[in-house]
């Protein structure tokens, strides 16, 4: 492969691109000289403010991270019904609770984005990430009872399931220690 067409200059190029469209966008203006504005405002980002390497390990799968993407999206609409719900019912607000997650993921990228993920979905926070031991603190809006928490623990196992089965390769997958725990 080619010096210029190493993977590094490829995702520049796509930084680049993506900043430039971003400049046009927000000055809603497309003319050359707004986007030569836009690509050298984007260059001094790129090359002048570069952000540190992220190991990237493992494979893409674009079914799964397709299948990923609508079960997400799914889960955020039904707990932005449920939040909705606990705002306008009469009874009081429900039993809130830090829960405790262990995962399987190996990647830092793949646990960052289960994280972001997981502060998306209304109704949680994620309040601390243990990178070592791969868990993660969850504020919960309704642990108010048993099956809120089992329901809580199933969509997190098909949510991490579904990013493993997206981005990392199922033989480098580890399990970690899971089970349901209600932090006081």
């Amino acid at each position: 492969m080619s010096r210029l067409l190493t993977r590094d200059n490829v995702l520049r190029a796509g930084v680049l691109a993506w900043l430039t469209a971003v400049w046009v966008a927000l000055w809603g203006d497309l003319s050359a000289a707004n986007v030569l504005a836009g690509f050298l405002v984007a260059a001094l980002v790129v090359f002048a403010l570069p952000l540190p390497l992220v190991p990237v390990t493992g494979r893409f799968h674009p079914l799964s991270f397709l299948e990923f993407i609508a079960v997400s999206v799914y889960y955020a609409l039904e707990s932005s019904v449920q939040v909705a719900w606990f705002a306008i019912r009469p009874a009081g607000p429900p039993v809130s609770g830090v829960l405790r997650v262990h995962l399987g993921i190996q990647s830092d990228l793949v646990l960052v984005i289960a994280t972001d993920l997981f502060n998306l979905i209304p109704g949680t926070m994620v309040l601390e990430v243990d990178r070592a031991r791969c868990v993660i603190y969850v504020h919960v809006l309704d642990v108010g009872s048993e099956e809120a928490v089992v329901k809580f623990y199933r969509i997190t196992r098909r949510l991490e399931h579904l990013l493993i089965n997206a981005f990392e390769r199922p033989s480098e997958r580890r399990r970690l220690g899971a089970g349901p725990e209600v932090l006081p």
